[in-house]
């Protein structure tokens, strides 16, 4: 059993080495097919990407002296060295001292063609080239050409450091754990309570007889027990039993025929390591329950991919991921699941659809991916993607109309969210154009990470023209918002939630509008209201960006609260307070459809972290950060926040903030009615209008306000 956990690599230290993206592809696929509704088989339905089956790894050597290393493959392979093919597969050999040139070629259509080299100093790493095609040829006279057309890409890897840990036999670990009450069901069989909603595979001790154990798996007790429409089942033959696939259940109910029978029923709970690294609490043990499930839930949600549900889809969805990478930011800090999913997400070229085949999932894309370098400073990653973030855009601008902006067309899906109420999605919508635009400015930022200060241009330029017409397409000053969509150029009188929030905390608007929208949108309960966690997760940041915290804490303490209030024990996929009994577990026309364990139901964690903690990246890696933390109604607050360098923890109660690093640099922000506030591990520096400022570069700060 390999059990992975996401680890910086040290270069030179050997671990498995692969074509980038090409195994992330492959690991996705099986996890993405592993979806069943009532026991058939449920695929994604957007176009699915596989490996390159043969793939050339080299490195340019300059040897000391002569030194043997070890080979390990998945696949069939050759080797050369300095241009010479060498005799068979060979699993070590001797490199003398001096300049070489080593190849190894890797051929495998079932998995993804993987090398493993141990050496003293040669080892597989991610400074190895690697190319999907060498474009070498020999001609009659049997000279072979040179390879300067070929594209080389640098090495992908994760953390399978052992010739024996074959990326291909990766395995989430599992541990057993039994339910917490067992009782008979009138009529026949029994229903199992796991306690909370869990993930894995039903076991069933002592199995015998002849006949069918029919196990049929609810997230709710009603779902269990409603044998026509719970949404996943299993049948199993006592006499020629088959291994039972992985399933989200909290209540299993389990019937049998025949003479089919069995001693007891347990389960083995399969999950991803992962610590725990981010932590808050407060004197509001709601907020604190909150944020426990919220963890919990982004746990359960966190596999080999960051997923959406674990009951229903199962899939890698970018619009859910994005949210996923921002809560892992302030929760795990895990960097090989954020680009895992991105890889995966994005797939090959050619580029036929939206990602997921939809508009705003495209974008969202892009967008994570300056968010990732932010939070990581991991610009090898960018440099790496970048390739493909470049012919992505393409396709998006090669879909734009005579206006530079897009609208849905063939074969799009324009989303947005799921509403309780009419969401037009003709024309230009002005919350396509806002992320847009984003993934523009956010394409140039890139551009410079990449070294292309042609392309940085184009799409900052590109991004300024779209940005200038934002307000004189879409704003109305009668109604003091940006209205919904234009049709035909002249714009609707609807005013929807989405494109006003995001202008809001992308800093499209200035203040006065800024202001305007807070009370003719955000507080108007007239306008279309959000029931989806996926975008009360952005209402609530804007909300934050216009410094609402104490209103927000009421809106999640209403929302989340609502939830734990009905007895979730993860949070849900949609949650509409007015919802009554069953209509709580109905979704798309199914008694069942919902899901109540999704990952964009964990946003107070990034919520919480960044600005109530407060703490946020100024510059790529937390090389510079800004921690401003703010009560927003609580009494006292404390947690810490992961970074590259370690944690940085905040506690804050109404007289005192205390603030520490473990590394990097930063500043307290905070507010006093003091002229001179009282500091300790700092001097603070006055911003004018009762705000000031303490530097951190590491110990601890503490201000008494």
């Amino acid at each position: 059993m390999l059990c992975l956990v996401g680890c910086a690599l040290t270069l030179s230290a050997q671990t498995w080495i692969w074509y980038p993206g090409d195994y992330e592809l492959w690991l996705g696929n099986e996890m993405n097919n592993r979806r069943t509704e009532r026991g058939a088989f449920f695929p994604p339905f957007w176009k699915m990407d596989s490996h390159y089956v043969l793939v050339e790894f080299s490195k340019a050597l300059d040897l000391k002296s002569a030194e043997n290393i070890d080979i390990a493959v998945e696949g069939r392979y050759n080797v050369k060295l300095d241009g010479k093919l060498l005799y068979g597969q060979p699993s070590t050999l001797l490199l003398p001292a001096g300049k070489h040139q080593l190849n190894i070629k890797v051929y495998n259509t079932a998995t993804v063609p993987a090398l493993f080299v141990k050496g003293t100093t040669v080892n597989s790493d991610a400074t190895w080239r690697v190319t999907f095609e060498d474009k070498e040829w020999i001609d009659e006279s049997g000279k072979a050409s040179d390879t300067s057309a070929t594209h080389y890409a640098q090495a992908g890897h994760w953390n399978f450091n052992e010739a024996n840990l074959t990326p291909s036999n990766f395995r989430l670990p599992t541990k057993q754990q039994q339910p917490v009450k067992t009782e008979p069901v009138a009529g026949g069989g029994q229903l199992l309570d796991f306690g909370k909603e869990t993930f894995g595979t039903i076991c069933l001790d002592n199995l015998r007889g002849e006949g069918n154990i029919c196990l049929y798996y609810g997230e709710s007790r009603e779902e269990a027990l409603d044998t026509l429409y719970c949404e996943t089942l299993d049948r199993l033959s006592a006499s020629h039993p088959t291994p039972l696939s992985t399933k989200a259940f909290r209540y299993v109910y389990l019937t049998a025929s025949g003479t089919a029978a069995y001693d007891s029923a347990y389960m083995l709970y399969e999950y991803m390591p992962e610590t725990y690294l981010g932590s808050f609490r407060s004197n509001d043990e709601e907020l604190n329950r909150i944020w426990d499930v919220g963890a919990y839930t982004m746990h359960l949600t966190t596999r080999e991919f960051f997923i959406d549900g674990i009951k229903r889809d199962r899939w890698v969805w970018s619009g859910d991921a994005i949210q996923s990478y921002l809560m892992n930011y302030y929760l795990f800090f895990d960097n090989d699941a954020v680009k895992r999913t991105i890889w995966l997400l994005r797939g090959k070229d050619p580029v036929t659809s939206h990602t997921n085949t939809i508009m705003d999932y495209t974008f969202y894309w892009f967008l994570s991916i300056y968010d990732y370098y932010l939070y990581s400073g991991d610009v090898d990653f960018i440099r790496q993607l970048y390739p493909r973030m470049q012919t992505l855009m393409a396709y998006v601008l090669g879909r734009t109309n005579a206006d530079g902006m897009v609208e849905g067309l063939a074969g799009d899906w324009v989303f947005v969210d799921w509403a309780d109420g009419y969401l037009d999605k003709k024309g230009e919508l002005s919350f396509e154009q806002v992320l847009f635009c984003k993934s523009l400015e956010t394409m140039s930022l890139c551009s410079q990470l990449a070294g292309d200060q042609q392309g940085a241009k184009q799409y900052a330029d590109l991004a300024a023209s779209l940005r200038a017409k934002l307000i004189p397409l879409f704003w109305d000053p009668q109604q003091q918002a940006l209205v919904h969509n234009r049709i035909g150029g002249k714009q609707s009188r609807t005013v929807t939630r989405y494109a006003n929030m995001f202008a809001v905390f992308y800093g499209y608007l200035d203040a006065d509008k800024q202001q305007a929208i807070k009370e003719s949108v955000l507080y108007n309960d007239s306008i279309l209201k959000i029931t989806t966690p996926y975008m009360r997760f952005y209402e609530l940041e804007a909300l934050c960006a216009l410094g609402e915290q104490t209103r927000v804490m009421q809106e999640m303490k209403a929302y989340w609260g609502g939830m734990l209030r009905q007895g979730a024990t993860t949070f849900w996929e949609k949650y509409n307070p007015t919802d009554r009994g069953r209509e709580h577990l109905a979704m798309y026309g199914r008694p069942y459809g919902k899901s109540l364990c999704h990952a964009w139901g964990a946003s107070p964690l990034y919520l919480l972290g960044k600005y109530y903690l407060g703490v946020r990246p100024l510059k790529a890696g937390y090389e510079e950060f800004a921690v401003t933390p703010v009560l927003g109604g609580l009494k006292w607050m404390e947690g810490d926040v992961p970074t590259p360098q370690g944690k940085i923890h905040v506690y804050m109660d109404g007289r005192t903030i205390k603030a520490s690093t473990d590394g990097g640099s930063g500043y307290l922000y905070f507010q006093s009615k003091k002229k001179q506030p009282k500091v300790s591990g700092g001097v603070a520096e006055n911003l004018g209008q009762g705000a000031f400022r303490v530097k951190m570069t590491g110990g601890e700060v503490t201000v008494r306000y």
